[in-house]
């Protein structure tokens, strides 16, 4: 079992705006950092989803307006959040996070729940979103154990593998082929048709993206693309105890919309407009709940008509089936110049020792990976170098 990658934050090129930017990441990070060690220590038996997603969102406001608060040439800095606070239990894949009005407002975490702490800070538009998975009550003398076990150990092994992976001249079939080898060595399967997206500026759903587990259908479609230095790539490594990893709507409301940048329509409802001009100046690109509108009912109908016609996009709440766990890590990941730099900090509460599943990874190729560090050192880069020159001469 590899220990988290631990990484020192490197030093971008000066002079050049990717710096200023790779520090706009770097800051939104240690912001959600924050929030996840704070939301860690609350996910206690008893409490309230409702009130750590609404702590998280808290926590966030407060952490960007903390920083960057001088106006550059006359114009303030955007921040804020970049994706809201979710606490997904159990067989909930993602974007839980209900409304005091919801009937499912009242749920509370039991002793081995399995909990998704997902969230996300942005900084002049550059994103860190972060996600990962608590075991409540675990401790390292009572270890989660059993199904529980097999399904985070292989999200967060699979997680170690895809950071691996995503670097300059990896195609994302590989990422995807990857994850679900190391979830089959757990008895496990990636959830269906789950997406990771190159994020740019104000932008976390880029074109360029890597899928889990597709259909037939989705494997026709979907584009092979290669990774390109510069790139930051924000990647959600979900994975499933079910036999199959398919998800489904339940009945639960869907309460995390985002603005569609690339579609244009002009809503004909005064209360549809209304509620679309009060979602660009609060939450501009980025995803928001409907909790931080001013007036939830008319927020709800407002937004029926911007979905109806893609202006606005909705994170609907899926479920794998009853019995079954879901586990998730996400991390933000910035492919500089120098090599692979991880701009989310690694899990607050996963540690080999509170998690003990029977089950291991085998795949010699993929042990070999886990091994190696995120970005060679220079030395070995070097060495490399001079091996192949070495091996060209005897040629």
């Amino acid at each position: 079992m590899s220990e988290p990658a631990k990484q020192e934050a490197p030093k971008p090129e000066e002079n050049n705006t990717a710096a200023a930017d790779f520090t706009k990441y770097k800051t939104a990070a240690d912001i959600v950092n924050n929030v996840l060690k704070k939301l860690v220590s609350l996910c206690v038996e008893g409490a309230k989803v409702i009130d750590l997603c609404v702590e998280g969102d808290k926590l966030i406001e407060q952490g960007t307006g903390a920083v960057y608060n001088k106006s550059v040439k006359g114009v303030k800095v955007s921040k804020g959040i970049a994706f809201p606070t979710c606490v997904s239990v159990n067989n909930a894949v993602a974007h839980f996070s209900p409304l005091a009005s919801d009937p499912s407002a009242s749920q509370t975490l039991a002793k081995g729940d399995v909990v998704k702490l997902h969230l996300g800070a942005h900084i002049d538009g550059f994103a860190a979103v972060s996600a990962e998975t608590v075991v409540v009550g675990a401790t390292p003398q009572e270890p989660v154990t059993g199904r529980k076990a097999d399904v985070v150990q292989a999200a967060w092994v699979a997680a170690e593998v895809a950071m691996r992976l995503v670097k300059v001249g990896n195609k994302n079939w590989q990422v995807t082929d990857a994850v679900q080898k190391v979830a089959a060595a757990f008895g496990c399967k990636p959830v269906e048709g789950m997406l990771s997206c190159q994020q740019t500026q104000n932008v976390i759903d880029g074109k360029k993206r890597i899928i889990l587990n597709p259909s037939e259908t989705q494997k026709k479609d979907f584009e092979t693309v290669t990774f390109a230095e510069n790139e930051v790539w924000g990647i959600d490594i979900l994975i499933s105890s079910g036999e199959d990893g398919k998800a489904r709507l339940e009945e639960s409301r869907t309460t995390i919309y985002q603005k569609e940048s690339t579609v244009t329509y002009q809503l004909k409802m005064k209360t549809s407009r209304a509620v679309f001009s009060e979602v660009q100046k609060k939450a501009g690109a980025f995803p928001f709940n409907i909790r931080c509108l001013e007036d939830e009912k008319r927020a709800r109908l407002g937004l029926q008509e911007a979905v109806q016609h893609n202006l606005v996009k909705p994170y609907e709440v899926i479920f794998t089936p009853a019995g079954t766990f879901v586990a998730a890590f996400h991390f933000t990941i910035a492919l500089l110049p120098g090599g692979p730099a991880l701009i989310t900090h690694p899990p607050v509460w996963y540690k080999p020792e509170l998690v003990k599943s029977e089950k291991q990874l085998e795949d010699p190729e993929l042990k070999e990976l886990l091994t190696k560090p995120l970005r060679e050192s220079k030395k070995a880069k070097k060495k490399t170098k001079a091996e192949g020159d070495e091996a060209n001469a005897e040629a």
